[in-house]
């Protein structure tokens, strides 16, 4: 047989009050995670568009890089031809 000592024993209403205190911040965790879903979906949006937006960017970049280059080798190209 088991002895509780009477300090520790909660009444029904008690009980009740911290069923329901726990059922208010089971509520307000699951609210809180459904957001911060929410804010990493539209951050790897972000991120989703920004690579793009990069990748666009380099693109272009090395077209440059690439006619630069180009137009260096027919330089001297050119050059030695003309010696």
């Amino acid at each position: 047989m088991k002895f509780v000592r009477v300090e520790q024993m909660k009444t029904i209403d008690e009980l009740e009050e911290e069923i329901e205190n726990l059922e208010g911040l089971i509520q307000k965790a699951k609210k809180e995670n459904a957001e911060l879903k929410d804010e990493v979906d539209s951050l790897w949006s972000m991120m989703d568009e920004i690579t793009k937006s990069d990748i666009e960017n380099f693109s272009h970049i090395l077209e440059e890089l690439r006619a630069d280059v180009i137009t260096k080798v027919l330089m001297v190209t050119k050059k030695v031809a003309d010696c």
